[in-house]
């Protein structure tokens, strides 16, 4: 029997950047929040001597438990679906904090390119440059609207870096200096330039240098450990939710923090939302927490199953095209649009990169977005090239040149010779919206407490592949140019199979974002456009993705939509509409 609490003017689904932001921005305004937390508590306290590669890189204890609860996933709609189970292949972010404790730091921004992706595409090179079964559009708001919010959050989360070149504009610098050179980054650097391209410091959420926040909540500088990607950071040198805008609700007196709560639904009376339907997972004790407003800020496929298993939205039909709930997956897919690129053995030059840290490096952005003349090439958007000393552990970062044993007396000899004579470059490239890659409910696969599991489809387009081989071709220039001897050069098939991999936890889509309710779900506040005391935040709300990391532009969305959040608690109604006719 489902036990019903005292409401609260907000309930929040998730921990991370998005949940924290809402949390923050709503309770030093006065409102009383929930926030409903899957995992477990986190403190900084728990991260400290946890430099435990076996238990986070191999074992993933910041992961969420794909046993209980995950996705299936299939590459075409005529396959059967298969739960994802191995966390290797689905590094899905758990406990308080989320995938904000176990980020790198990589902080980009996106290009204004992104967010009028259709309308400038059009503008460039005609409508009959975009593919037949694309499904891109533009998002409703434009890069100068988003960019006070940019700015709010880079200073909340102590980022810090230099301006790029060839990026997009800025109201102000970032809030800390770069982080430290190294020789392999000059290294880069110095081969890009070489070859006329534009490297810049990768901005970076490591600190640079102690810093406090505008919210008073103090960032240490770096000490470069090499622990970011899946650890905490013991330190407190890494800005996540648990040491900014977490810390920075509680102080308010007016979060309350509930773990190990699986929410299972959205209530509602059809209108409007009125609560959410969570599980106590330690207990089994289901329960309804009414609240004024309801935010959805869990992760893609977290909020995507909500809505579906609520019942609220219609859902994306790939066959005739209609409804939007689902529609415009889209991600940085292992193999085809991240991890690939190049690396080089290098015979006379060893390199100290035992230290380092998530956003330590060096990219280009002259093949970004489209700032590339496309006209005559095989694909939209494109890929961003970087070099990152992110430190090399003992375990992952075995590496030998092709033609080495996998294993005895000769890989070992590669092994230790390598080990510190070895690089890698990369390209991150966009992967653009098709019909045929979406979202829905799995009619076979249900989770632990028998809620439908949330089912994939990932269909590659043509232009997908053309862009992934591009950036790879890229990344064997640039190292060529760095001096390498030998070479090992990702290779991407014209055939590549998906294989049911969610490698990154770069996702995006599901509960997309416009200007026009009968092709979109949520306003540019990421409120729903039928529900409008409900708000479904993050990446779930982005019609396509960028080159470059998301964590930044989720940010600065959160912070939009809790500056919407306020409104509505005080005004009621689209906030969107309200605020167009504010600006007329």
């Amino acid at each position: 029997m489902v036990k019903k609490l005292d409401k609260v003017d907000a309930v929040i689904v998730g921990s991370g950047w998005v949940g924290g932001i809402a949390a923050a921005e709503l309770t030093k305004a006065g409102h009383k929040v929930v926030i409903l937390e899957r995992g477990s508590d986190k403190k900084h306290e728990d991260f400290v001597g946890t430099k435990d590669e076996l238990r986070y890189s191999k074992r993933y204890d910041l992961m969420q438990d794909l046993n209980k609860s995950t996705i299936t996933s299939r590459n075409s709609m005529d396959k059967e679906a298969l739960p994802v189970r191995n966390n290797s292949n689905a590094r899905l972010g758990n406990h308080t904090g989320g995938a904000g404790n176990h980020w790198n730091g990589m902080a980009f921004r996106w290009l204004p390119y992104d967010f009028e992706i259709y309308s400038k595409t059009v503008e460039r090179y005609g409508k009959e440059k975009i593919p037949k079964n694309s499904t891109m559009q533009d998002w409703g708001i434009t890069y100068d609207e988003l960019e006070p919010y940019y700015d709010k959050y880079e200073k909340t989360a102590a980022i810090s870096g230099e301006e790029s070149p060839l990026g997009p504009p800025r109201s102000d610098k970032y809030p800390n200096p770069p982080m430290k050179d190294t020789p392999t980054i000059r290294l880069f650097s110095e081969a890009t330039k070489k070859l006329g391209y534009h490297p810049y410091r990768i901005p970076s959420a490591n600190a640079s240098q102690t810093y406090t926040n505008p919210d008073g909540e103090t960032i240490n500088g770096c000490v470069y450990c090499a622990f970011c990607e899946e650890y905490g950071c013991d330190f407190g040198a890494k800005a996540d939710p648990i040491g900014t805008v977490l810390a920075t609700a509680q102080k308010t007196g007016n979060l309350e923090i509930r773990n190990e709560a699986h929410v299972n639904r959205v209530s509602h009376d059809g209108k409007k939302a009125t609560g959410l339907v969570y599980t106590d997972t330690m207990t089994g004790q289901e329960y309804e927490q009414p609240a004024d407003i309801v935010v959805l800020a869990g992760f893609v496929f977290t909020n995507t199953q909500l809505l579906l298993t609520s019942k609220i939205g219609q859902p994306y039909d790939p066959i005739t095209g209609q409804g939007i709930i689902g529609k415009n997956f889209t991600g940085h897919f292992n193999n085809l649009s991240t991890y690939i690129g190049a690396r080089g053995f290098f015979e006379d030059k060893k390199f100290n990169n035992f230290m380092g840290t998530g956003g330590l490096g060096a990219s280009i952005d002259d093949f970004s977005g489209d700032n590339e003349d496309h006209t005559d090439l095989d694909f939209l958007h494109g890929y961003e090239v970087h070099y990152s000393q992110l430190g090399t552990r003992p375990i992952s970062h075995n590496e030998v040149p092709e033609g080495t044993p996998k294993w005895g007396k000769e890989f070992k000899k590669q092994s230790l010779k390598y080990f510190n004579r070895n690089l890698f470059i990369t390209a991150q490239s966009g992967f653009l919206p098709n019909r045929y890659t979406y979202m829905d409910l799995d009619p076979a696969y249900k989770d632990a407490l028998g809620n439908p599991l949330l089912r994939v489809t990932v269909t590659y387009d043509k232009q997908d592949i053309n862009r992934a081989k591009a950036g790879v071709a890229r990344c064997e220039e640039i190292m060529k140019e760095m001096g390498a001897d030998q070479m090992t050069v990702d290779v991407v098939k014209d055939d590549i199979v998906f294989d049911h991999k969610f490698f990154t936890d770069h996702f995006f889509g599901g509960v997309i974002m416009g200007a026009d309710p009968a092709t979109s779900a949520v306003n540019t506040y990421s409120q729903m456009w039928e529900m409008e005391n409900l708000f479904v935040v993050g990446g779930s709300s982005f019609p396509h993705n960028s080159n470059y990391n998301p964590t930044v532009t989720i940010g600065a969305f959160a912070y939009r939509a809790a500056e919407g959040m306020l409104k509505y608690l005080k005004e009621g109604g689209n906030v969107a509409l309200a605020a167009s006719k504010e600006t007329v």
